[in-house]
């Protein structure tokens, strides 16, 4: 498991890195804002010489996100669609599934009630 945080925001944001069945999970806590944008950006980076890169966000104890992080997510969708590949979200708590949900991220990448289902879907 890899940890990364933004040490400069006291870790605002911080996430774990793993790998389950083939699929990265990324769990991340915290808050996801402009100043955590690129920890966010970091965890979810996939190498360009990966084959078809399945990631699942672990949003379980994420308590806010704003356009930042929604950026990150676009692109971040954008770049491993290219490949083959897919994300997805798991677990968002309702102040952050409602932000997916009005900027109608929920129909770009699916957003899923529990990681289990995440995973299975």
């Amino acid at each position: 498991m890899t940890q990364i945080e933004n040490a400069d925001q006291h870790a605002r944001l911080c996430a774990e890195k793993r790998t389950v069945a083939g699929i990265r999970v990324v769990t991340l806590r915290g808050q996801i804002d402009f100043d955590a944008k690129e920890v966010l950006r970091e965890a979810l980076h996939t190498d360009d010489a990966a084959e078809q890169p399945r990631i699942v966000a672990d949003l379980s104890d994420v308590t806010f996100m704003d356009s930042s992080g929604i950026n990150v997510f676009v692109a971040t969708h954008q770049q491993v669609s290219r490949a083959g590949g897919w994300v997805r979200i798991a677990a968002a708590q309702e102040p952050v599934l409602r932000v997916l949900k009005l900027v109608g991220i929920d129909a770009l990448i699916p957003c899923r009630p529990t990681l289990e289902q995440a995973l299975t879907d």
